[in-house]
């Protein structure tokens, strides 16, 4: 008899096939005493450079085949093995304690990812998950044991774990691994990302998969809905087939789109622009018919490495962005590091409340070295294509007018050394602090634009932590609050005359979209693979009649009023 288990939409797709079980079960040491302390250094040293060599080995495919941003996750896992904290204490261990290598591994490991998962910070929790991938890998190394690696499978499968680490996602062979489910995991963590990017249907969360299915098991992973079901009876896959050959056609009328505008059904143009985090994330943007680049997140150029990138290697990476788009708009974010992003070699005190706190524009106004750099290489990029720069977290306008006093002092230092830097490029503001977005009409006297930063934008308005499971119940992005902010924000940019924009997940939500079409969002920025679907979406519905159902949907009282009233009404609109 069939089981439907229901978990969290990791990564739309339907497939069915049979369960590879991960059982990635701890792997065993004991602690033995040695003789040749100098002797069992060296075999840790050995077992640490194969480590190294794997994740080389895995960055550069993970570059080659999903871009630079999702190969930093390795780059830092790399760190991590080359981390003197951690190396050192290992070695003192076997020295002082006269103990095999793994278990001074081990030891240490624990130590470090007992200290970090009691952590307040987020990111700062994940890396305990980073530590117990990367010393696992060495650990097998030590032990001669042959991890229980996704990357095994032979014919198409679903691979179900306990967990996937990102070295595990990276190692799943599209040719063959057809989808992947989880006992545990989010919509937001590393291997969910992975599996977007890569257009692998995943579901997350659902706490007891590995105990529910045997090896062989068929199963249906429904991405869309965030279900599995066990072991299907023959009308369920026949019923899952049909769902999977229209969603294949839907595929193929998608890509039918690529290279057209993006028009509303009574004649409005809207951009339809991309998320990037690196150049190589352009060749999916153009792929999908991307008609800009509505946020470049900068900081994943200063991340996984170990010092501050050069003025000159900025330079190269914007030029060749703002080049590959070939005139189109190129909005570029200046660096947001702090919150949930930080910089091992940028040595900041740890912070109670780090999203309330020394980050983003706040730090570059401190750091103004380090953010004079930045301004420079965005400003000789300039002229190579349709730059617009923006500065992330303005909560008051004497921020955004130092930010643009510096960049004035830089782009005037630079034409009297002779840098050419005639092409006009616009200057504007993320909107994610309620302050902002309330003092819109003031701002707009002196930005050229604003792109509304919805991520960040809900969990202030709403007091709540977007990574935390245990109010995650309060990030509505169809708040009524939230969605009177992006009105008002859209409004005192039009009456200024400057166009608004929004490189939130929001803009590609299938729900918000016929929301903000109707209020006049002029830029919606998403994720490459939302763009063509966004795009047959937009083309369905009347800009002007979804302008009608604004006021009263700003009247409602509860975010599930909003979504069960656009669900209803909007589609009776698309013909």
């Amino acid at each position: 008899m069939s089981r439907e288990i229901p978990g969290v939409k990791a990564s739309a797709g339907i497939v069915i096939g049979a369960a590879l079980l991960l059982h990635n079960s701890e792997l065993e040491v004991k602690t033995v005493s040695v003789e040749d302390a100098d002797a069992e250094i060296r075999r840790f040293q050995e077992a640490l450079e194969k480590a190294k060599a794997d994740l080389h080995e895995i960055s550069e495919r993970v570059e080659r085949e999903m871009g630079a941003e999702h190969a930093d996750i390795f780059r830092a896992h790399l760190m991590v093995l080359e981390d003197p904290e951690l190396v050192d204490t290992v070695t003192a261990t076997i020295q002082q304690q006269r103990v095999n290598a793994e278990s001074a591994l081990n030891d240490a490991a624990q130590g470090f990812i007992s200290i970090f998962e009691q952590m307040d910070n987020e990111y700062m929790r994940e890396r305990a998950a980073d530590i117990r991938d990367v010393t696992r890998r060495v650990l097998s190394y030590l032990l001669g044991v042959e991890l229980d690696m996704p990357g095994q499978a032979k014919e198409e499968v679903i691979v179900v774990a306990k967990d996937l680490t990102p070295s595990d996602t990276a190692q799943l062979d599209r040719r063959y691994v057809k989808g992947f489910v989880t006992d545990i995991g989010g919509r937001t963590s590393h291997s969910a990302i992975m599996a977007r990017s890569m257009g692998i249907p995943a579901v997350v969360g659902t706490r007891e998969i590995t105990t529910s299915v045997q090896p062989g098991s068929k199963l249906i992973v429904d991405g869309h809905a965030g279900i599995v079901i066990v072991d299907p009876s023959e009308e369920e896959i026949a019923a899952y087939q049909a769902k999977q050959a229209e969603y294949d056609r839907q595929k193929a009328e998608w890509a039918q789109l690529v290279d057209r505008k993006t028009v509303s059904q009574d004649g409005h143009h809207v951009e339809l622009a991309a998320n990037i985090g690196s150049p190589q994330d352009l060749a999916e943007v153009i792929a999908h018919g991307g008609e800009g680049v509505g946020l470049f997140r900068t900081e994943f150029l200063y991340m996984g490495r170990e010092d501050f990138p050069t003025e000159e290697e900025q330079f190269q990476a914007y030029k060749q962005v703002l080049e590959k788009m070939e005139g189109k708009p190129v909005v570029i974010r200046t660096l947001d590091i702090g919150g949930d992003k930080h910089l091992p070699y940028l040595n900041l005190p740890e912070e109670m409340n780090p999203f309330l706190g020394f980050r983003a524009i706040r730090l570059c106004l401190d750091q103004q070295e380090l953010f004079r750099t930045q301004l420079r290489a965005l400003l000789r990029a300039s002229v190579y294509g349709n730059l617009k720069i923006m500065f992330p977290m303005i909560a008051t306008l004497e921020e955004f007018r130092q930010a643009k006093a510096l960049l004035e002092e830089e782009k005037e230092a630079l034409q009297r050394s002779g840098v050419d830097l005639s092409k006009p490029f616009e200057v504007g503001i993320m909107i994610e602090i309620p302050a902002a977005a309330m003092m819109a009409d003031v701002f707009a006297d002196e930005v050229d634009f604003f792109s509304i930063g919805t991520n960040d934008l809900i969990q202030y308005t709403l007091a709540a932590d977007r990574m935390n499971e245990r109010v995650s119940y309060l990030y509505q992005p169809y708040h009524p609050a939230v969605l009177r902010l992006i009105r008002q924000v859209i409004e005192a940019g039009h009456a200024k005359g400057k166009w608004v924009g929004m490189c939130g997940e929001m803009a590609g939500d299938p729900i918000a979209i016929p929301i903000l079409l109707g209020m006049g969002l002029d830029e919606f920025s998403m994720s490459a693979s939302s763009i063509l679907p966004a795009r047959q979406q937009i083309g369905g519905i009347s800009r002007e009649m979804a302008a009608k159902e604004i006021p009263q949907i700003l009247g409602m009282s509860t975010s599930q009023q909003v979504e069960d009233f656009v669900t209803n009404r909007f589609a009776h609109m698309n013909s």
